[in-house]
């Protein structure tokens, strides 16, 4: 991807230095009448910079412009110097020198598109790297990135340049522009405006979808904080989508199997279950775009979850947990149907006693509750209980008692005339006796 972009920026910068060309003083030969272009009225500014621009050699050309905007800093060719200058130092690979020409042109004018593009670029791509300055780049390349977004439109189409040609160019620098900003509104954790910005650089084009630079923290926009941040709205599918769309752009096999290990984590906490991640695995490694109407089918909701207990198990055959799920997740319809089939029925169970007197057990019965040590029955009783049979608190109680009303949240089931059972004791071990000795 790096080197693809390289690539375009160069060709911009070419056809931005094909199209500026001096023209010379009054009385000095002209190419072609009809050429318009700025007019160099020094004759020796004009030879210095024709013999600048005349250079076959990067190198050369480098030396040329550098002494030509030494000695005439205010030229009216200056645009046109440092952009050539910036295509050269790029050409022959001195990123300082192109960020401090590209630096130079953008303050000399400020709607170059061609230079702004390259600093957006470079800015981010060094502030995902080791730059010791990271948060002074991802400020630079998040400026660089809304200024390039600005003067996009204005963006006038080189000369010679077809319209494929031109479009593609435009892609690309939307692309630039939108990760750019995108990745620093990530890592100032601004995850909207991340997920907006860094899904437009990934549309933009097919090269930024196989760029692990941008799909990578694409994914990290729509994973979202850890805790979760009540105001941003979840995205789980385009959270798996992309985090396995990085574990195949992954730039080794053990960030490979890092990513693609995760997004199966996110797949089942989302599904409910591994069963379909297989599938969803295949399309994601053999789709660069999303395919539409790409969804995932969520895990059941409870009350979906209720639904199918209380059509495949009879009331009765239900535990006391499974009552009270029925009962606090349940939609009223399936409410009543467990209801009524054990309301009046006496029921025998086991519970923690949370708290007791004469004539009201507070028990925990469902084991979330026996540990939380939260009662969840009421259990009432017609005569008082004898002082020596009331248990303590934490006791575990056999008793029986007759559902009589319920409150869903937070969830109470009171029983009617209750019962304590005796608790099976168990059998003593055999007494082996001694021999008597003689």
């Amino acid at each position: 991807m790096k080197k693809i972009l390289v690539t375009v920026v160069l060709g911009v910068a070419a056809m931005a230095a094909a199209q500026t060309t001096a023209q010379p003083a009054q009385g000095q030969p002209s190419a072609s009448a009809a050429t318009q272009g700025p007019v160099i009225k020094d004759p020796a500014e004009y030879n210095a910079y024709i013999g600048a621009i005349g250079q076959k050699d990067p190198a050369a050309q480098i030396s040329g412009f550098e002494a030509f905007l030494t000695q005439y800093p205010n030229s009216i060719m200056k645009v046109s110097a440092l952009q050539t200058l910036m295509q050269d130092y790029q050409q022959t690979g001195n990123q300082p020198k192109t960020v401090d020409a590209a630096t130079k042109l953008v303050a000399a004018d400020p709607s170059n598109e061609r230079a702004i593009f390259l600093l957006a670029y470079i800015d981010r791509l060094k502030a995902q790297g080791t730059d010791a300055n990271a948060q002074q780049d991802l400020a630079d390349a998040k400026k660089y990135g809304q200024m390039g977004l600005d003067g996009l439109s204005k963006f006038a189409k080189p000369n010679g340049t077809s319209d494929a040609d031109f479009q593609k160019m435009k892609d690309q620098m939307t692309g630039v522009f939108n990760a750019a900003i995108g990745l620093a509104d990530l890592t100032a954790k601004d995850y909207d405006d991340a997920r907006k910005f860094l899904r437009a650089a990934v549309d933009s084009s097919p090269d930024f979808q196989k760029d692990f630079s941008v799909v990578y923290p694409l994914a990290l926009s729509y994973v979202g904080p850890t805790p979760a941040d009540p105001k941003l709205t979840p995205d789980p599918i385009n959270a798996i989508w992309f985090t396995g769309r990085a574990s195949v752009l992954a730039p080794n096999p053990q960030y490979q199997q890092q990513f693609e290990k995760y997004a199966r984590s996110q797949y089942v906490k989302y599904h409910g279950g591994d069963d379909g991640w297989t599938d969803v695995l295949v399309q994601v490694k053999a789709n660069p775009t999303q395919p539409a109407g790409f969804t995932i089918k969520p895990a059941p909701t409870p009350a979906e979850q209720v639904h199918t207990l209380v059509t495949t198990k009879k009331p009765e055959d239900m535990n006391f947990a499974e009552w009270q799920f029925v009962f606090t997740n349940g939609s009223q319809e399936d409410q009543d149907a467990v209801w009524n089939g054990i309301k009046g029925k006496a029921v025998q169970m086991n519970g923690t006693v949370i708290k007791a007197t004469a004539t009201e057990f507070q028990i925990a019965g469902s084991s979330d509750d026996i540990d939380a040590k939260k009662a969840d029955i009421t259990l009432t009783f017609e005569e008082k209980v004898p002082l020596r049979l009331i248990p303590k608190e934490g006791t575990s109680l056999d008793f029986q008692g007759e559902p009589a009303s319920y409150t869903p949240s937070p969830f109470m089931m009171t029983m009617e005339k209750g019962q304590l059972l005796k608790q099976k004791t168990a059998p003593k071990p055999p007494v082996h006796h001694k021999p008597a000795s003689n």
